[in-house]
């Protein structure tokens, strides 16, 4: 429900120029912020409440399906984001949207409005290693999505740690930074350490047996003596991005106003 909806429809109902019973009906059709399509209830006041869309998540969906929730936020004037996102499923989005972008290795799919601006939020994106790419990539196109500014520093780990000293620059710059690593996970701790803004750590299922399919970097990371590092699911790139766009586009708004 928009605002300026809301403050007009009080303005009418304290001119006389509706009934109370009018009033009651555009507040019916104001709130009506879900659309359903034939397998989904598409959530439209999702960005009204928390600032962003519903973001729709490919596994387990039919490409039809995907489809028809895209069309549903894009024709109510939202960016569109998927996650998971097959080939086949994007194949299918394709010639609906012409300007799709498609990440494969990511597997995220994105559709924006040409009509929005940028944010002004800063977020680095850091990983360890080129093994982390997938999981890297889906939190870039997060952030993407989120119209924040974005640098990337990939393949850092802490096995070459001069090769971080590159990117403290732009890292103590930042409003919020993510940190994707596998392995033992010690690379946000690291991070931490050089940067006074929160650091979300992502940890992944990339090593050998005792990495215990992304267990052992998620406990490293809960266990951090950094005090500024925050940690999401095993191989979520998604929620690592999305918490770093929120963080960074607030910081922005707040000190701005």
């Amino acid at each position: 429900m928009l605002i300026e909806d809301v403050r007009q429809l009080l303005q009418g109902l304290m001119a006389g120029q509706l009934s109370i019973g009018q009033a009651e009906t555009l507040l019916e059709q104001l709130d009506a912020s879900t659309q359903e399509t034939r397998d989904a209830c598409v959530d439209l006041g999702r960005s009204q409440r928390c600032g962003y869309a519903e973001v729709v998540y490919g596994t387990g969906k039919t490409p039809q399906s995907v489809v028809e929730i895209f069309e549903c936020l894009y024709d109510n004037g939202q960016d569109c984001l998927g996650t998971r996102i097959d080939s086949e499923q994007a194949a299918e989005l394709r010639p609906r949207f012409s300007d799709l972008i498609y990440n494969q290795v990511g597997r995220t799919a994105r559709v924006m409005q040409k009509s929005r601006g940028q944010n002004t939020g800063h977020v680095v994106l850091v990983s360890a290693g080129t093994s982390d790419a997938p999981v890297f990539e889906e939190a870039l196109e997060t952030l993407k999505w989120m119209r924040c500014e974005v640098d990337t520093f990939t393949d850092v780990g802490v096995a070459g740690p001069q090769r971080l000293n590159r990117a403290l620059p732009r890292l103590r710059e930042a409003d919020a930074v993510v940190v994707v690593a596998g392995m033992e996970g010690a690379l946000a701790s690291v991070v931490g350490g050089h940067v006074s803004c929160p650091v979300v750590a992502v940890p992944t299922s990339v090593g050998y047996g005792a990495n215990l399919g992304g267990l052992a970097p998620l406990l490293a990371m809960l266990n951090s003596c950094a005090a500024n590092v925050a940690v999401v699911n095993i191989d979520a790139g998604f929620k690592g991005g999305y918490l770093a766009g929120l963080m960074a586009n607030r910081g922005w708004t707040e000190e701005s106003s």
